[in-house]
């Protein structure tokens, strides 16, 4: 491509470029050009990418465009323990100093496979343990059957931590639930629309799984994940939050997967991880008035935490805040939309009013 080209390619202005081709060895572009160069020889040929890694010396191990997959996994087991077992529990842990209006306060636990594991008790009555545990699998299969494998032994072993805190015999300890993941990837092959496909998968890993195998959640054939990378995957119920140039995002079903290409105006992984936390509480706490209705008792709750309570948190989570950036709202829409916790807060917060009227 000519300069112009190449500018017009990328989206900056000639001036840019000139400066880039002149500046020689030395010249360190800005982040955010950085970010724009990088998209740009992700989504080139691979033609071009070994042309590129050619001119640059390097080896086919060394290229920068060999590219494998670099996942962290973020893993949410919510529960509901009740107000007095949170207020026990959260009177030996740090409290938060963030969402005060929705009070917690979190402690660090032993897990036998977790890169880091946090188990966040919130004041309303909800326990959550967010587990970390980085991957690099050979395909996006892989990662998915890990996922579904794993939470089958994640949710028995967050039952017995609950039941040793809580110092209580096994039958009465609370089920934990798994709503939603969170994979924030750093590192993939993947090229053009490619990338978007995958991060897409990523939020919907149940189309790469057989769940119904004898022995358990075992992979499609290969060939499944190329064909869908190769063709292209979308759902209606798959919700983009990503901004051009700057970050690749979607929620699904199954969870949220995101890629930042600008570390510098792109959503942090503690901004993802504390919108999951307060969703999943949330989604967790109305569970339990849910139940409360099947099993055919009157929902109740402490007055604290009754229609009012969840009143608050729907503005709250509905209502973009002037200090927020539109990334923020972006994705607190879409992680809102897929997990349907607005439709859960108001039949919750009609059956508690309904409860005490």
């Amino acid at each position: 491509m000519s300069l112009r080209d190449f500018a017009a390619y990328l989206g900056v202005s000639d001036r840019t470029v000139s400066n880039w081709e002149g500046g020689g060895v030395s010249y360190q572009p800005r982040a955010e050009s950085q970010a724009v160069l990088d998209t740009a020889l992700g989504r080139a040929s691979e033609d071009a990418k070994a042309r590129f890694a050619a001119a640059l010396g390097m080896s086919d191990a060394g290229a920068p465009v060999a590219g494998r997959i670099e996942v962290d996994s973020h893993k949410f087991l919510p529960v509901f323990i009740g107000v007095e077992r949170s207020r026990l529990l959260r009177a030996h842990m740090t409290p938060s100093v963030d969402d005060q209006w929705l009070e917690s306060a979190s402690t660090r636990v032993d897990h036998p496979e977790a890169q880091d594991c946090v188990l966040h008790v919130f004041a309303c009555g909800v326990a959550v343990f967010h587990l970390v545990q980085p991957h690099k699998p050979a395909a996006l299969t892989d990662l998915a059957v890990w996922r579904y494998r794993s939470y089958a032994s994640d949710l028995p072993w967050a039952r017995d931590k609950l039941r040793d805190l809580l110092d209580e015999d096994h039958t009465r300890a609370p089920n934990p639930e798994y709503v939603l993941s969170l994979y924030w990837v750093t590192s993939g092959p993947w090229a053009g629309d490619a990338h978007d496909t995958a991060l897409r998968l990523l939020s919907t890993p149940s189309v790469l799984v057989d769940r119904g195998a004898p022995d358990g959640p075992a992979p499609l054939d290969g060939t499944v994940e190329e064909s869908l990378l190769a063709t292209g995957f979308d759902h209606p119920d798959i919700v983009s939050f990503g901004v051009r140039g700057v970050s690749t995002g979607y929620a699904g079903w199954s969870g949220v997967a995101y890629a930042s290409h600008s570390c510098e105006r792109s959503l942090s992984i503690d901004e993802l991880v504390a919108c999951e936390l307060t969703v999943q509480a949330l989604w967790c706490f109305t569970r339990q008035i849910q139940q409360m209705i099947e099993d055919g008792q009157d929902p109740s709750m402490p007055e604290r935490y009754g229609w009012r309570f969840l009143r608050a948190a729907s503005s709250r989570l509905t209502t973009a805040r002037a200090q927020e950036t539109a990334q923020h709202v972006l994705m607190r829409e879409a992680i809102m939309k897929t997990s349907g916790l607005a439709e859960r807060l108001r039949a919750a917060q009609d059956a508690l009013r309904e409860s005490v009227g």
